[in-house]
């Protein structure tokens, strides 16, 4: 297929013949404005307000989850989840290579160091196979229940899987591997807020889940984060050390940790909550647009990535496959040239300079698609 016959259907798609066409841009479509004022108004701006209270309720109503934190961004939402999962400086964390380098970030960040394992071709997540294979081949189970690297003695802390582009990896199975070798699972659902696997929202399989609200994100507050669980005393404590840990008081400042300031803005959580309000007539209007690129790539060598039987994606970011890295990045050049923003999948973590050092095993799924795969636009249509 010609890309100029793609940048064409793209292009009467969102209805514009000549402009710029942006990869994905914020819809604000609500009360955004009007809840932003209040905030202002209130003069409670920063991390103590309604819409923050607001926000979270808002979040595990949505997500099913019994416990959401807000933070003031995803990234600090993960490195807190990772330090509540009781990852200590110096031990492991498993993820996956193919990623945005903000997970492996995190990792860093809670002094850990990361170690890569392959993602599945059609979820392009963490493959539960590999991690499989990986633990089989490097790991063993002292009599403390806990999993040391054979090869590095240190203890493997947690395991990182993510939800790419908004489509559900195999969780379940994930989970499970997780489970028999006493793995704490932590769930990047940075991308995939509105996305299932049956009937359970991404980033509730594990014990903590953690989510982005970016400005390039399907609901954004220009910012933001979010901590999702189901255990209480995980949940009092990500509240706490995101608040500086801070000991409750009327007027003195006692702290009984080192704690982060990691808590969400209410001037923040007014927007997030004006855009949660819209979450379903977005998500409607991205199932129709997926549903649109879908039908225009079927029978062509181009392949439309669709959502895993059993799961339900938010088409955050539609996603092509081309048949070579030649094919992938004459597209690329050709799209950007013409004023429709499309973008490669990310360079592995294991390719970028900090992270060469790092284990990994085989990674030839996470290969191919890196040659591959391009995002093309996919905001909420007007």
């Amino acid at each position: 297929m010609e890309t100029s016959h793609i940048l064409n259907f793209i292009r009467r798609t969102f209805n514009d013949a000549e402009g710029f066409i942006p990869l994905h841009a914020p819809f604000f479509g609500g009360k955004e404005k009007e809840y932003v004022t209040d905030t202002i108004d209130s003069t409670f701006v920063s991390s103590v307000g309604a819409y923050v209270t607001r926000f979270e309720e808002m979040m595990t109503e949505i997500t099913g989850a019994r416990y959401a934190i807000a933070t003031v961004n995803g990234t600090t939402a993960l490195h807190l989840a990772l330090v509540l999962a009781g990852v200590k400086y110096g031990e492991e964390v498993i993820t996956q290579s193919l990623t945005f380098v903000a997970t492996a970030n995190a990792i860093a960040h809670a002094g850990a160091i990361p170690v890569f394992t392959d993602v599945d071709k059609d979820t392009m997540g963490l493959s539960p196979a590999a991690l499989q294979a990986f633990l089989e081949e490097h790991v063993m189970v002292n009599a403390n229940g806990e999993c040391i690297n054979k090869t590095s003695g240190r203890r493997i802390a947690a395991c990182v899987p993510m939800h790419t582009f908004g489509f559900p990896l195999r969780i379940s199975e994930l989970a499970a591997v997780c489970s028999k070798y006493n793995i704490p699972l932590v769930e990047d659902a940075a991308e995939s807020l509105g996305s299932y696997v049956g009937d359970k929202h991404t980033g509730t399989f594990g014990l903590i889940g953690t989510f982005s609200f970016n400005g390039n994100k399907t609901v954004t507050c220009g910012g933001g984060g979010a901590i999702v669980t189901n255990d209480e005393a995980i949940a009092k404590k990500a509240k706490h050390l995101s608040t500086t840990a801070k000991i409750p008081h009327a007027y003195e400042f006692v702290h009984d940790d080192i704690g982060y300031n990691y808590r969400m803005p209410n001037l923040n959580a007014a927007l997030a909550c004006a855009q949660l309000e819209q979450l379903d007539a977005m998500l409607a209007n991205k199932r129709e647009l997926a549903e649109m690129y879908s039908n225009f790539f079927q029978g062509s060598s181009v392949s439309y990535v669709k959502e895993m039987y059993g799961t339900k994606a938010n088409y955050w970011l539609n996603t092509v496959i081309f048949q070579d890295h030649a094919q992938q990045q004459a597209f690329l050049k050709e799209s950007n040239d013409n004023k429709v923003m499309t973008r490669p999948i990310w360079r592995l973590m294991n390719r970028l300079p900090m992270y060469a050092h790092c284990q990994h095993g085989d990674l030839s799924n996470a290969e191919w698609l890196e040659e591959r795969v391009v995002n093309i636009p996919s905001s909420v249509r007007k």
